[in-house]
């Protein structure tokens, strides 16, 4: 593990989102999951960039969706190669000059030099990089007293109450790839992350050899000093086109982010307040509750405090490593389903909460896996 000078991340700043229709965007975080919309592109930027954008903000969760006004402006480039899907990842730093020189001197190749602006509460700087996504870049920002969010951007009045769901943060982002090493490599020698958990699965694990199957690989690696994590997939064979990683790839049309994970206060206020709101979620099999017991006595978790009917209720799903220490989680539909268009894209959002456990749901894919089988025993369909 290459030992490099941190680049003095603090967190990530906002994820950037491109899409068709901003409206439709609008009504999913704004209406359904109680984001408030906070800024917007004014006509200058918006004419400058080709693009309409809009901040959506829920506690320290940045979202900002572009519209594409024209030809040219880098929504319509992002979109004419790919659904609707993040195209920029900005992380927040202390220093934005020291961090420019620091990927300078580690071979990062730069899109922008450093940028300067002013308002009445102080300086932002900001510069841009190229990553191994290919289509998605970095951006780095350092903000000394900065007030807006960015140059040209309207501050809107937000609602007297919002994030009813208590949304506080980013708690990781997952990637996907074809193969995930140059990802890995470039994060450790340029970014300077460290690996953090890996894991590999597939559901031959579960139910042996046969004609179909799928599985992947997955690295997380972090950032030790802000604790900012991305976990990196790519298929594993046997049947790897049937990998529901290169599902992905496939929908995506090239390597991407695929979610970005929510921390919540309570998941199960949540999860009850966005049902209601009518937010789809991925469906959890019924077999899943009745095999939690016995798995999480193998976890070594062993009891937890919620009622195994009030997770099956809601279909939350639990993981865990060590006795008392565990992970509630839930995954939104892919916003291809929740917005019945294929090109809004396979990009979904996961909602936890963290009792203790600080990994990824990895016993979720076994105990998926396992559940389905499972069922399709008992329906004779195996």
């Amino acid at each position: 593990m290459a030992n490099l000078e941190p680049l003095g991340i603090k967190r990530i700043d906002s994820l950037h989102y491109y899409v068709h229709d901003l409206d439709r965007s609008r009504r999913l975080y704004v209406d359904q999951l109680d984001f408030a919309e906070v800024g917007r592109s004014d006509a200058t930027l918006t004419a400058q960039a080709k693009q309409q954008s809009v901040h959506f903000r829920a506690g320290d969760v940045n979202l900002v969706f572009f519209e594409p006004r024209g030809k040219g402006g880098r929504a319509a480039r992002f979109l004419a190669k790919h659904p609707e899907g993040v195209g920029t990842v900005v992380f927040e730093v202390a220093d934005a000059q020291r961090a420019f020189e620091l990927l300078d001197a580690r071979g990062a190749t730069f899109i922008t030099d450093v940028q300067r602006y002013e308002d009445e509460g102080g300086v932002l700087r900001t510069f841009s990089i190229t990553t191994p996504y290919a289509d998605t870049t970095f951006r780095f920002v350092e903000r000394a007293g900065y007030r807006g969010h960015h140059p040209h951007y309207e501050a809107l009045e937000p609602p007297a109450q919002s994030n009813k769901y208590g949304f506080s943060h980013i708690d990781h982002i997952t990637s996907n790839f074809p193969t995930m090493q140059p990802f890995l490599l470039w994060m450790e020698h340029v970014m300077g992350f460290e690996a953090y958990w890996e894991v590999a699965f597939h559901t031959d694990d579960v139910a042996g050899p046969r004609d179909a199957g799928s599985g992947l690989k997955s690295v997380v690696m972090w950032d030790p000093h802000s604790g900012v994590k991305f976990a990196n997939n790519e298929p594993m064979r046997p049947h790897f086109r049937q990998s529901q990683i290169n599902v992905f790839l496939e929908d995506h049309r090239g390597a991407g982010i695929q979610h970005a994970a929510l921390i919540t206060r309570d998941i199960f206020e949540t999860v009850r307040g966005l049902r209601g709101a009518g937010v789809r979620f991925m469906p959890t099999p019924d077999s899943y509750y009745e095999m939690l017991p016995d798995r999480l006595d193998r976890l070594g978790v062993g009891q937890i405090e919620e009622p195994i009917d009030l997770l099956r209720s809601l279909e939350v799903l639990v993981d865990g490593q060590a006795k008392g220490q565990y992970m509630l989680q839930i995954f939104l539909q892919e916003a291809a389903g929740l917005h019945l268009d294929r090109e809004a894209g396979p990009f979904f959002i996961e909602i936890i909460q963290r009792k203790g456990d600080r990994g990824f749901g990895a016993g979720n894919f076994r105990a998926l896996f396992e559940s389905i089988e499972r069922s399709q025993k008992a329906e004779g369909r195996s």
